[in-house]
């Protein structure tokens, strides 16, 4: 009932100092630093998940997470309100086009023993996942090679990676999907929803990691990294950081995808960037001993 009656009340203000303090924890264990200007959404889906825990203050909500004893439980809960990002099928249409012909352009390097190996970083509800998969599905099997494919999957928020493996969505969530595409990768599901289909679906793998502890990945040479509207949420220093990372990760002639404007003049010795308006992308050399 307490908690119920508080539902009825408006979010507990935030003082100065209970910001800098929640914004400092969410940045050391995520990275995600929380502008002044993104405050109040931060205060808002805090005071969500007080409600729901009946907890009406955030100095003893902190105490709880960060001292309590089920506090990494609770946590776990709480950053996946946080740091959950809207997403959606080919969410940026010039980027999907480009990894498309860079897949046909480099078909021949892939099989069934040397697979295409697609990385996705912060991939939410699994929606950019599945387009990528689309796109090497489809291409590859122009070549013969349709199954010489995989894509991983990777986020924080181990709820949003279970709903991603389940590849079921609303229709409503499917607006951008190509027709052709819904055509041969969709099928209905329960209450009006559909299903991506289990042969692609296998093709596809999710994983909980925090882009905090990249050096815990193993080196394991991915032919596209595809790394967008996820640079935003950091510091500058750490976005450098992050990419440099994932460099590392990247196959020798492998493609790394990131968003317009997520990070301005960086440059990588082993990287060259791709020319074009519409797509910040980079190709590593194809001989890192040189």
């Amino acid at each position: 009932m307490a908690a119920q009656g508080w539902t009825l009340k408006a979010t507990p203000s935030m003082d100065d100092q209970q910001f800098a303090l929640w914004r400092k924890l969410l940045e050391d264990r995520t990275g995600i630093f929380v502008t002044e200007h993104r405050k109040a959404y931060l205060q808002s889906s805090l005071a969500q998940r007080m409600r729901e825990v009946d907890c009406e203050d955030y100095g003893a909500y902190y105490d709880k997470i960060v001292n309590g004893p089920m506090g990494a439980i609770e946590w776990a809960t709480l950053v996946d309100r946080l740091t959950v990002q809207e997403t959606r099928f080919f969410r940026d249409p010039a980027a999907f086009e480009f990894v498309e012909a860079y897949i046909a352009k480099q078909q021949q390097r892939f099989d069934k023993r040397h697979p295409l190996d697609i990385w996705s970083v912060g991939c939410s509800s699994g929606e950019e996942v599945y387009s990528l998969a689309m796109v090497a599905a489809d291409v590859l099997t122009e070549f013969g090679k349709g199954e010489a494919f995989t894509v991983t999957g990777t986020d924080i928020s181990i709820p949003v990676l279970n709903k991603a493996r389940t590849g079921v969505f609303d229709r409503r969530r499917l607006e951008f999907v190509p027709e052709y595409y819904g055509e041969h990768y969709l099928q209905p599901h329960a209450d009006g929803r559909f299903q991506v289909v289990d042969a692609l679906r296998s093709k596809t793998c999710f994983a909980q990691i925090n882009v905090l502890e990249l050096e815990r990945v193993a080196k394991t040479a991915r032919n596209i990294i595809y790394c967008q509207n996820l640079l935003i949420y950091f510091r500058r220093w750490r976005r450098q950081e992050i990419l440099n990372q994932l460099v590392e990760r990247l196959a020798p002639g492998g493609l790394l995808v990131i968003g317009m404007g997520e990070i301005v003049d960086w440059q990588h010795p082993l990287l060259t960037p791709v020319k074009g308006e519409q797509v910040t992308a980079f190709v590593k050399q194809a001989d890192t001993n040189n």
